[in-house]
């Protein structure tokens, strides 16, 4: 039996409705929340997220919320040669039930570490972070995608306000941080839209800035 296409012309899986959008900053912000406390001094990137993300799959059961999926360390493949190498790791995805079967749809999130007054740190947000969903590196042609960062010293304002600053001399005034309305276990919320590739598609990102304190050291831009 030879099982036909169900989905109509175009790439339906890519949309999010306002409701999908919630939920993943909903798992974010409470999953980095819960994670805060297992961080400890020093603690990188890596080990950061594999926290969160276990946060929040607890919180995705605790929910019964079983339209979804979270993986992480996503690899992006490209399909059109026989090259074994790959193009990039996606540190957490998150998958609904209308993305199944379609291995490009997913909403990706990228993490990094912030910190007032470390610009080795908020520079690596943009250049290896932001600029990943603007060449189209990560989620290329997608309606969405996130950014979110751990804040390991405060105030956050000042370091955000840094980061919009670098983002709009990148790439234009209308790539500009826009204050949203913060979830309750977020330091800040905020959305941008981007040009992505050469095509004209632009993608709306979302950055969520989370405090992740116990985390810090004085050696923070050492990878």
């Amino acid at each position: 039996m030879r099982l036909l296409p169900d989905t109509p012309i175009g790439r339906p899986s890519f949309e999010l409705s306002d409701d999908e959008v919630a939920t993943v900053v909903d798992l974010l912000c409470r999953g980095a929340a819960e994670a805060r406390a297992f961080v400890t001094t020093g603690m990188l990137e890596v080990p950061i997220t594999i926290h969160v993300k276990k946060a929040m799959r607890r919180l995705k059961k605790q929910l019964g919320l079983t339209n979804l999926e979270i993986g992480g360390e996503f690899e992006l493949l490209d399909l059109s040669n026989d090259d074994p190498e790959v193009l990039g790791r996606i540190d957490i995805i998150l998958r609904f039930l209308h993305q199944f079967g379609d291995e490009e749809a997913y909403l990706a999130v990228e993490c990094k570490r912030v910190a007032h007054g470390d610009s080795t740190l908020n520079q690596r947000y943009v250049t290896n972070g932001v600029d990943r969903f603007v060449t189209g590196q990560y989620a290329a042609g997608h309606q969405w995608g996130m950014m979110l960062g751990y804040v390991m010293k405060l105030p956050s304002a000042i370091l955000v306000s840094g980061i919009d600053a670098r983002i709009r001399k990148t790439y234009g005034e209308g790539a500009k941080l826009c204050l949203t309305h913060a979830h309750a276990k977020s330091l800040s919320m905020h959305t941008g839209m981007l040009a992505q590739g050469s095509k004209g598609h632009v993608i709306r990102l979302v950055h969520i800035f989370v405090d992740m304190t116990p985390a810090a050291t004085s050696t923070l831009g050492i990878l």
